[in-house]
């Protein structure tokens, strides 16, 4: 094509004639794209100047890199040739010019209308289906049509049990869900169901982590929208409601209290039995995000009931955490011994046992105007960015491929592996709310190549070979995610059609009989018998929102944030004001509480003379045990 000829010719003189390259491929009026934020990416660009059926390009800079920095004997696995490089990411982009305008420059609002109601018929097909075959269980098995609980004959079955605590999971991660999407009378219903139904009075071992997010986090999230006498969603106030979310919540987080007792370095163990503590076989190790990501749901609580306890334990952890990172790069591993603070695994990335670490001391940050957990993040993401990121230095310009983050030893920064997981997926989204918005752009790119390649996120991705190395999609919501707040961010039309992709895909390769299911193998479409609760509590979520721009949380006055698990949650002044009287004032061991702040004194007794936490806290709120 003509055109085709211009382009080859313009990148040959580059050199003299930049300023007309950049008219002619730069972003601007004529391509259709509304920026209320200014940024230079553009995705089509990049893609031509480093295609190299277009033009000639030099080595992959961050595979060169890490073929550089890897031990010889680690290269077995490449049969990349110093003489044909591999295509950079952006190559699963391949239409021209034209093709790229008019397929990407704008999304006609009766399209948007329409994948607004499919988002929306995919969130009442599961949950419809879940209340029908599975509820009260925590899970839908959505390809048998029956309920999922506990493996009680395997104990050890961690993948399920971990989640899984006999207490209607599912129902309770998908209450704002229902008010998202303007459902006010089956929220009621729920709450009703939530408050006559479910005890946490359970012979259930579950992940701290994961009862924290999931139900902890959807009961106050409930239990504050359901409250709000701003009304975002109207007056939605239920007759005779006393708080019963709240005190469900305080119930709940009580019981996850011994998970701190009995630890040398104040990171709490990984899971607690809810009707006896932690098990007598419990081991000392636990991950960077499960210790370190309580703090969002145990601090609103803490502020909500005016009770210091919740947020001493879990800020008490995180600083634990952040005095162990390395001295030389500054990072922290991914598994950590509770009683040593020795480091198991030094991998440090952005993935599977380090995300929300990193994005609950920025959430932190914005809910509860600490500035300490601002100096966190903002130390840790300048970490990051020296030594997980490869690349070239800028986003949209120079030599090499556009930016990855990788997985690293913590101590040195040396490559550990040559895979990413699909939970890394979020951090796009994290750099929007950071203000990164370009960075965001060019690595949102790199997940959403994938899921154009295989109609799903694989949980592995090798980005050497180019393939995925742990094949399975349970159904996960980062990428989703990262796509909404990118879109708020930019109003770029192509984010929509990114949320069209994904929709799409999760219809035809993961709706099975009564629900969606996760994908087994994500190339050959095979499925598993589960739908975890976070489809409806974050994927449904996050892909209807994309499509409703009238929706309360983007109409209303008030300004909201969402917790690792996609609760939405209020930035309220009220969070940011505690009723006790200093910060934390136990926090040294040795040093006892001033003498009128009365409810300081549970941690230093607790600490001379060994009682339980739990035991401390009941006796002195008057909390029966039951």
């Amino acid at each position: 094509m003509q055109w085709r000829s211009i382009v080859v010719g313009l990148l040959v003189l580059r050199v003299l004639l930049n300023c007309a390259v950049w008219l002619v491929f730069g972003l601007g009026p004529s391509w259709g794209f509304d920026f209320p934020i200014k940024f230079t990416f553009n995705l089509h660009k990049i893609q031509l100047l480093q295609d190299g059926d277009r033009a000639t390009v030099k080595t992959n800079a961050w595979l060169q890199h890490m073929y550089d920095n890897r031990n010889p004997q680690a290269k077995t696995c490449s049969k990349i040739s110093g003489n044909s490089p591999k295509k950079s990411y952006l190559s699963f982009f391949q239409e021209g010019r034209d093709d790229y305008d008019r397929k990407y420059s704008s999304f006609p609002d009766a399209l948007k209308v329409k994948m607004r109601g499919m988002a929306r018929d995919m969130f009442y097909f599961g949950y419809d289906n879940y209340m029908k075959f599975a509820f009260p269980e925590d899970e839908l098995n959505p390809i048998a049509c029956e309920g999922r609980g506990p493996d009680v004959l395997n104990p050890s079955n961690i993948n399920i049990n971990d989640v899984l605590g006999n207490y209607s999971l599912t129902l309770i991660d998908a209450l704002d869900t229902l008010l998202v999407l303007g459902n006010v009378t089956e929220f009621h219903r729920a709450v009703k169901l939530v408050i006559d139904t479910v005890s946490f009075d359970k012979d259930s071992t579950v992940q701290v982590f994961e009862a924290n997010i999931r139900i902890l986090g959807s009961l106050i999230s409930a239990h504050i929208l359901l409250t709000d006498p701003r009304h975002p969603f109207g007056d939605i106030a239920l007759k005779d409601y006393d708080n019963e979310l709240l005190h469900l919540a305080h119930d709940l987080a009580v019981r996850l209290l011994p998970a701190f007792e009995n630890t040398s370095t104040g990171i709490p163990y990984p899971r607690v039995n809810l009707k006896r503590g932690v098990p007598p076989d419990s081991i000392n190790e636990t991950c960077t995000a499960g210790a370190g990501s309580l703090l969002v749901e145990f601090g609103i609580l803490s502020r909500l009931i005016g009770d210091s306890t919740f947020e001493w334990v879990a800020r008490r952890a995180v600083k634990a955490l952040w005095n162990l990172r390395s001295n030389e790069t500054g990072l922290l591993g991914n598994v950590v011994n509770i009683q040593t603070g020795q480091w198991v695994g030094k991998q440090s990335g952005l993935g599977a046992g380090m995300d929300s670490f990193y994005e609950y001391l920025l959430k932190s940050y914005i809910l509860f105007g600490e500035k300490e957990d601002y100096r966190m993040f903002s130390a840790v993401y300048e970490s990051i960015q020296s030594h997980l990121r490869r690349g070239r230095e800028a986003c949209n310009e120079g030599d090499g491929d556009p930016p990855l983050y990788v997985n690293v030893n913590m101590f040195n920064g040396q490559i550990m592996n040559t895979w990413i997981d699909s939970l890394q997926a979020f951090f796009p989204g994290l750099q929007v709310l950071n203000g990164d918005v370009e960075n965001a752009i060019c690595l949102h790119a790199f997940y959403y190549a994938i899921w154009k390649r295989f109609g799903a996120l694989p949980e592995r991705y090798n980005w050497q070979l180019q393939a995925p190395d742990v094949l399975f999609y349970p159904l996960r919501p980062e990428l989703v995610e990262s796509t909404y707040l990118l879109y708020q961010a930019t109003k770029n039309p192509f984010y929509l059609h990114v949320g069209m992709d994904i929709l799409e895909s999760l219809e035809k390769n993961t709706k099975v009989r009564c629900g969606y299911a996760t994908l087994h193998h994500v190339v050959d479409k095979s499925k598993e018998d589960r739908m975890e609760s976070f489809f409806l509590s974050e994927t449904c979520k996050y892909l209807y929102l994309l499509f409703d721009e009238d929706n309360p949380l983007h109409k209303s006055e008030s300004k909201y944030i969402f917790t690792t698990e996609g609760h939405v949650v209020p930035i309220d002044q009220r969070f940011r004001e505690k009723s006790w009287e200093d910060q934390f004032p136990c926090e040294e061991p040795n040093k006892e509480p001033p003498a009128n702040i009365s409810n300081c004194e549970r941690i230093p007794e607790e600490r001379r003379y060994g009682l339980p936490l739990k035991s401390i806290y009941m006796r002195q709120n008057a909390v029966s045990p039951s």
